[in-house]
C-alpha cells in the first residue's frame, strides 16, 4: 500500500507551515490511523459476543425510548448534518406512502 503525500514549498512560505501542510495531507490520507490500528493484533468478536452486544443495544434503545415517552428524560436534539432514522414513523410519512399507488 503506497500512499504519496507530496508538498511543495510555495513562495515565501515558512518551513514550519510547509511541515504543517504535509502533516495535514498525511492525516487526510488516513495512513496514520490505519497503521495505528494494525499496531496490535485484535481478534474478531465471536458470533455469540456480537449477538449479545446487539441485544444489549436493542434493550438500551427501547429503555431510552420508554423513558422519553414517560417524560423522565429529555430527548437529545438531532445534530445538524446527520440523518435521523425514525423507526416508529411518527415523524412524517413512511417510505412509499406518498406514491400514487399507495393512495
Amino acid at each position: 500500500m503506497a500512499v504519496n503525500a507530496e508538498v511543495q514549498k510555495t513562495g515565501s512560505e515558512s518551513t514550519l507551515s510547509t511541515i504543517r501542510k504535509f502533516s495535514r495531507r498525511v492525516q487526510g490520507t488516513g495512513l496514520v490511523k490505519t497503521v495505528r490500528n494494525r499496531r496490535y493484533y485484535a481478534r474478531d468478536a465471536s458470533k455469540i459476543v456480537k449477538k449479545k452486544r446487539a441485544l444489549k443495544l436493542i434493550k438500551r434503545r427501547a429503555e431510552y425510548r420508554k423513558l422519553v415517552k414517560e417524560g423522565k428524560i429529555a430527548e437529545a436534539p438531532v445534530r445538524p448534518g446527520r440523518p435521523s432514522f425514525n423507526r416508529e414513523g411518527s415523524q412524517g410519512s413512511r417510505f412509499g406512502e406518498s406514491t400514487p399507488i399507495a393512495r
